[in-house]
């Protein structure tokens, strides 16, 4: 039986909401901004106050840091990760946290602009979520609760390890990333110096998630070789990139492989953003699928539909690039049933319904999953991320650091 948990999750969301930590894809440093180091700092300094002692932030934006064993078992090292940085998709500049007490099921009007509401009719989760306290942002950027949550989540469960010695675990390392939200969230990541056995990302969206199956992923560039002539001289000479790759995007698939017509187990092919000029332009996609056949199935009709719109146009070229994102980790997960066992026993635990699901997405737990750090994806309680309606309670967060404490004594007990 657990001591009481004296949560500190929300104080500590609110803090974090309000830093600026959106990334940039366009960006080439690493991090992809410097202002995601901001929040690093804020983090490093909560850690040493609770006397975790060694944590620090590396010159690439990574906080580490560890709370040490306190038994006398050989418990496998558990990581818990979250990242830190938020969406490009939308602001993540003077963020306002709102908490909305005793949720009733309502329409939520966000207060610096009225055209933004939160629906239940649009946001069904909420039906769970009556009499709780809901935090949304206030209507000009997102929240961050997409991972910022999932921060504080882990913070919560640091500080009761902390001010709890006699509750039992083994050697916990936490890892706080930059840039996942672009793809690069574990690039520099010090396996050797993280020197955990498994873990867990604290990164999902409904409570009681476990989810232990992603996309893989791959990003293509598509660059058109057109040729320019002057339009006033132009007949029979002039084969625009931009027209070409225009009718490209025009002959994607509508009622299959798109993300307005796909769900549940279904890919996609999602043109991202496309720009040039008459002489070269250049379309980048993400392709999505949970199977690794299906993605390569998916780029060879993309390719297809590209060399099939040039064929009207014989003085102009195409190239088409493929460039590996991250594999589903189902693969990897499989061969440690333990990982997502302990997890489902930890949610009911915590007094609430595991949920199995999968991703229809990435999490940094999937490249980690290769990179020899096997990592399902726990509940952070992120709803409508990377959005101006983007939502979280507070009960959720609590919900996901107590799974948090519960997994790591599970883990003690196992050993």
């Amino acid at each position: 039986m657990l001591p009481t948990i004296k949560h500190t999750c929300t104080e500590r969301f609110l803090r974090y909401a309000v830093i600026d930590t959106q990334s940039d894809p366009n960006s080439k440093t690493i991090p992809s901004t410097m202002k995601q180091k901001d929040l690093g700092k804020v983090l490093v300094e909560e850690l040493k106050s609770l006397g975790i002692d060694d944590a620090h932030l590396d010159e690439w934006g990574y906080v580490y840091a560890t709370i040490p064993s306190n038994t006398d078992k050989d418990v496998p090292v558990i990581c818990f990760c979250s990242h830190m940085d938020t969406s490009p998709d939308s602001s993540g500049k003077d963020v306002k946290p709102i908490i909305h007490r005793n949720y009733d099921g309502s329409d939520i009007v966000l207060p610096d602009d009225n055209n933004i509401v939160i629906r239940m009719s649009e946001h069904p989760d909420l039906k769970d979520q009556i009499g709780n306290d809901l935090i949304t942002a206030s209507g000009t950027t997102l929240l961050g609760a997409d991972n910022k949550a999932g921060l504080a989540a882990i913070m919560d469960a640091a500080h009761f390890f902390m001010t709890n010695p006699e509750v039992k675990h083994g050697k916990i390392r936490i890892l706080f990333t930059p840039d996942e939200e672009i793809g690069r969230g574990v690039d520099k990541v010090d396996m050797e110096k993280l020197g955990a056995d498994f873990g867990y990302t604290i990164d999902g969206e409904k409570r009681g998630t476990i989810e232990d199956q992603t996309f893989s992923a791959d990003g293509v560039v598509m660059t058109i070789n057109g040729i320019s002539a002057h339009p006033g001289f132009a007949k029979g000479k002039m084969e625009s990139a931009i027209k070409i790759a225009g009718e490209i995007v025009a002959n994607l698939p509508k009622d299959r492989l798109s993300p307005e017509s796909t769900e549940k187990m279904e890919g996609f092919v999602h043109p991202v953003s496309i720009g040039g000029s008459v002489e070269q332009a250049i379309i980048k996609f993400i392709i999505r699928d949970f199977s690794d056949e299906n993605l390569a199935s998916h780029e060879a009709e993309l390719k297809a539909i590209m060399d099939k719109v040039l064929e009207n146009y014989p003085n102009s070229s195409g190239i088409f690039e493929v460039k590996e994102q991250y594999r589903n980790f189902k693969k990897i997960l499989d061969q440690h049933p333990q990982i997502v066992s302990h997890a489902i026993k930890a949610i009911e635990r915590a007094g609430i319904t595991p949920i199995p699901s999968t991703i229809r997405g990435g999490t940094d737990g999937s490249r980690l999953s290769y990179m020899g750090l096997p990592c399902p994806n726990i509940f952070a309680g992120e709803h409508a991320f990377h959005s101006k309606v983007e939502w979280v309670t507070v009960q959720d967060m609590q919900k996901s650091a107590e799974t948090i404490i519960h997994l790591s004594t599970i883990w003690e007990e196992e050993a």
